[in-house]
């Protein structure tokens, strides 16, 4: 079998499919991508470019479009240089969000398209206009409908459809969900297990913390108000001023991955989200007490949630955090926001603790709450990790996904 995976930064979703797949005898996978990326065991990877830009004056609405259109152009020519090889794909699998999928079932009609459907946009319902503070501007509901219209062709070529979450796919159009089948990435729940004799060291001061610290964890890609951020902040003071040896270490940069950047106006006197919510409470706070650490490699960042107190994880509807899961798997107490999909995963008081995500007042309640009695919270820990071990990549989502391809490969529906 011949595997093609399309992402334009690969290896993305793929990092533990593609390898899977190289390394069974008789399969041959090659991955496209725009960005660099490491070396994966057995898998060829190519890089494209996409010349040029979004055209000068183009209307705004088809501005989306157009981009997945270049894209798609520039993976399509990619394509052609390899079918000149002689490399014919069994199966193309590629994330639908940038349109790099559009036409690579023209260059190889006999192939069939396994489209990774993450996350289908809508004006009412997920992420636009949830935040009130952050009200959808005029005319915002027509480019959300037209940011779509890439991810609608790229759905309507392909053969199968795979989204990680049944909240997710119920975003998916309805004519396209008989094709569709939902398996999460997956998390290694071998790697990512408590440890109580974990330790992490912060800052010039060198301050050990461990289990049985109060340490609040809270992380994000950027710190942004897509994942609660400024929910998270406004709740710091309460919670540093009720427990006097709690810390709070916030893992994240300071750009913004998925929402709208500040405003002008905003931002007149702040370059970031980051410093206007943390200006915003600062007064307030003991920030002796407070860690932004930035981004962290990855082996101290399971060690600080191995030694987590509290995470606290807030996302206005919208795609799921591998963090999350992540934390539950590492035992953690988790916080979460009472939106899709976390309470897909959290069951409140069960395995974590549910809060409304724009009531600093309830977050701090339930993270002094679990502070204050480690033994209540005990059992949600535990639970937490049993939740985690149904998203286990070895035993269940990498094996699903293996399933998911050798069917599509033989041509079988959903």
């Amino acid at each position: 079998m011949r595997v093609l995976f399309v992402h334009q930064n690969f290896p993305g979703q793929y990092r533990h499919v593609a390898p899977a797949l190289a390394a069974r005898p008789g399969t041959e996978v090659v991955a496209l991508g725009i960005n660099p990326a490491p070396a994966l065991p057995g898998v060829r990877h190519l890089r494209y470019a996409v010349p040029g830009r979004s055209t000068a004056g183009i209307h705004p609405l088809a501005a989306s479009f157009e981009t997945a259109t270049l894209r798609g152009e520039a993976a399509a020519r990619a394509g052609l240089a390899l079918k000149a090889e002689g490399f014919a794909p069994d199966v193309i699998c590629g994330h639908s969000g940038w349109g790099e999928t559009l036409f690579l079932k023209d260059v190889w009609p006999g192939a069939r398209l396994l489209t990774f459907a993450e996350f289908f946009y809508a004006a009412t319902g997920a992420d636009s206009g949830f935040d009130p503070e952050f009200p959808p501007a005029e005319g915002d509901a027509w480019r959300t409908r037209a940011r779509n219209a890439g991810q609608l062709v790229a759905f309507e070529a392909s053969d199968r459809l795979v989204s990680p979450t049944a909240w997710q796919a119920s975003r998916i159009p309805a004519a396209f969900r008989d094709r569709l089948s939902i398996i999460h990435d997956g998390i290694d729940t071998d790697l990512l297990r408590p440890d109580p004799g974990a330790r992490i060291t912060l800052g010039r001061d060198r301050l050990s913390l461990g289990a049985g610290d109060e340490v609040v964890t809270f992380v994000n890609r950027n710190l942004e108000p897509y994942r609660g951020y400024h929910s998270f902040m406004r709740a710091l003071p309460e919670i540093l001023r009720r427990r006097p040896r709690a810390r709070a270490v916030i893992v994240g940069g300071s750009d913004t991955s998925y929402g709208a950047r500040p405003p002008a106006g905003r931002a007149s006197h702040h370059r970031t989200w980051r410093d206007i919510f943390l200006d915003e409470v600062k007064a307030d706070l003991d920030l002796s007490r407070v860690h932004f650490v930035g981004k962290i490699p990855y082996r101290d960042y399971v060690d600080l949630l191995r030694i987590s107190a509290v995470h606290v994880y807030l996302t206005y509807p919208f795609v799921l955090s591998w963090s999350m899961l992540e934390a539950m798997a590492l035992g953690a107490c988790v916080v979460g926001s009472a939106t899709p999909p976390v309470e897909e995963v959290i069951r409140d008081r069960r395995n974590g603790i549910l809060v409304d995500f724009f009531s600093a007042a309830a977050i701090a309640e339930a993270v002094v709450a679990a502070l204050a009695d480690p033994g209540t919270v005990a059992p949600l820990r535990a639970a937490a990790r049993q939740t985690a071990l149904a998203y286990d990549l070895r035993r269940v989502c990498l094996p699903a996904h293996l399933r998911l391809i050798d069917e599509v490969a033989a041509g079988r529906g959903a």
